[in-house]
């Protein structure tokens, strides 16, 4: 389901969710992508970097102003520091991208040949150059999981989005937001080509801007629990609540990871307990919780709804809830 309205709860698809973009200073977005701004977007892992992307991508589609294009470039970290397997991979998953999203075919036709004759440290910036030259519409480009990229091939890929931006718009992308759990300025890369540790900011010494995607408020865990009750008729108290998020704190820090039973319930739990711990260690938080969906066929809500505390290896208590 697609959505753009950014005010109320929304509920898709049998999953929870406040409106993503709510989440975002969207007014700065709009403001960076209309002044040719490329931009940072980073924020501990499942909260909602992917939703808040494909929602913008759409967006920006439907008002008509840009291209905008979203690729996941995760496959590429199977490749590691071969930067000629992981541009392929990126090269071909954003071909793949834009002809489902735009209908362009473009890529599609040319990466393979570009990426023959220019080689992988040319071959990205060549291929968005003659992307951006074969339309007028400005392209915007949306990274995501940049994180997943290491060592050269991400110094490679990183230094061919800078080499392309004085080109922009009308031969480069316009705008580029790479997303993931940290800045990639901030990043330590080990470049075995050149025996030495770069810095990511020096691999992308351009004028970008940064952006965090703000942590959930007590207003949205309320509203999400409350979309929970209308949707099962399980309701939840106030004690409840202040178990989740104490009465008297503004912001704080909260993993909340969701799994569906499929294993054992120990076995889901025993995973799902460590699998939050190192969110919670991630992301600094100062409480964590797991919650078990049991969608199980004719077993009753007393059977899978249960509040239990266990404790990870590092010694985290973890909150779990069954439902």
């Amino acid at each position: 389901m697609r959505f753009f309205n950014t005010s109320g709860p929304v509920v898709a698809d049998d999953h929870y969710c406040i409106p993503p973009l709510d989440r975002l200073n969207l007014s700065a977005v709009r403001r960076f992508v209309r002044e040719k701004r490329y931009f940072v977007l980073h924020a501990p892992r499942q909260t909602g970097k992917t939703s808040v992307l494909l929602t913008l991508r759409d967006l920006l589609n439907a008002e008509g102003n840009y291209r905008c294009v979203y690729v996941n470039v995760e496959g590429g970290q199977a490749g590691r520091e071969d930067a000629q397997q992981v541009v392929r991979t990126l090269l071909g998953t954003l071909a793949l991208r834009a002809s489902a999203t735009l209908d362009d075919e473009f890529l599609l036709e040319v990466w393979s040949g570009i990426l023959a004759e220019f080689g992988p440290h040319a071959a990205l910036q060549v291929a968005l150059t003659r992307w951006a030259e074969a339309n007028p519409k400005p392209l915007v480009l949306l990274i995501d999981e940049i994180d997943a990229l290491m060592g050269d091939a991400l110094l490679s890929v990183l230094r061919q989005l800078r080499a392309g931006y004085d080109l922009r718009p009308a031969r480069f992308p316009q705008s580029v937001v790479l997303c993931g759990v940290r800045d990639v300025r901030d990043y330590r890369i080990q470049s075995a080509a050149e025996q030495a540790i770069i810095a990511g900011g020096s691999a992308f010494n351009i004028k970008a801007r940064s952006l965090r995607l703000g942590d959930f408020s007590r207003a949205e865990v309320t509203a999400l629990l409350g979309q929970h009750t209308a949707a099962t008729g399980q309701t939840f108290t106030g004690d409840a609540l202040a178990t989740i998020w104490p009465q008297g704190e503004q912001t704080r820090k909260v993993v909340v990871e969701c799994k569906m039973l499929h294993k054992s319930l120990e076995q889901t739990l025993a995973e799902g307990v460590e699998q939050t711990a190192e969110y919670m260690d991630r992301c600094g938080a100062t409480a964590g919780h797991l919650v078990v969906f049991d969608r199980g066929e004719g077993r009753r809500w007393a059977d899978k709804v249960f509040h239990d505390r266990r404790v990870a290896d590092g010694g985290m208590e973890i909150d779990v809830w069954g439902m």
